[in-house]
């Protein structure tokens, strides 16, 4: 496979999971999206603002683009799953496709092969070797989440997303 064909599958395969995360929530309230699921108080709405700050942004502006890391909220605002409740829940899957759009078109400009634009200097026994390592994580990330969204949509309204 050349390097070409690897980036191709890999953002197609990062894209899938991500259409899957929008996908699962569509048709949900914003009472719904905003509901806690689980004794920890998360919500979908949550899950997504997560998504877009701790894997989209962090990952392809932060750590391959190089640009600040200084845009997360507080843990005593709530972290990176605070969502204000005057923010509508358009504005924010809204925000998470808008950053899936600047993460696809870092990818698209760098080199699986590239070294990160930036270490995170909070992780300094975490050393990132190259682009590719980064898409795989996000990938992994987004899937995963992407499981939790489909056990919390059934438990909202019993809508499953494959079924076997």
């Amino acid at each position: 496979m050349s390097v070409r064909d690897e980036k191709h599958a890999l953002v197609r395969s990062l894209d899938v999971c991500r259409a899957h995360v929008l996908g699962i929530l569509d048709g949900l309230s914003d009472e719904q999206l905003r509901a806690p699921v689980l004794p920890s108080g998360w919500h979908c709405l949550g899950m997504v603002r997560h998504l877009t700050l701790s894997d989209e942004r962090y990952w392809f502006r932060g750590i391959v683009a190089g640009e600040s890391l200084d845009f997360f909220p507080s843990d005593d605002e709530g972290g990176d799953w605070y969502v204000d409740p005057t923010e509508s829940a358009g504005d924010v899957l809204g925000a998470y496709r808008e950053e899936i759009e600047r993460s696809n078109a870092i990818i698209a400009a760098t080199s699986l092969d590239a070294p990160p634009g930036q270490q995170d200097p909070r992780w300094s026994g975490w050393q990132i070797p190259d682009v590719r390592y980064i898409v795989l994580h996000v990938l992994v990330e987004t899937a995963s989440h992407a499981g939790h969204l489909d056990a919390a949509r059934e438990m909202i309204d019993g809508r499953q997303w494959i079924v076997l």
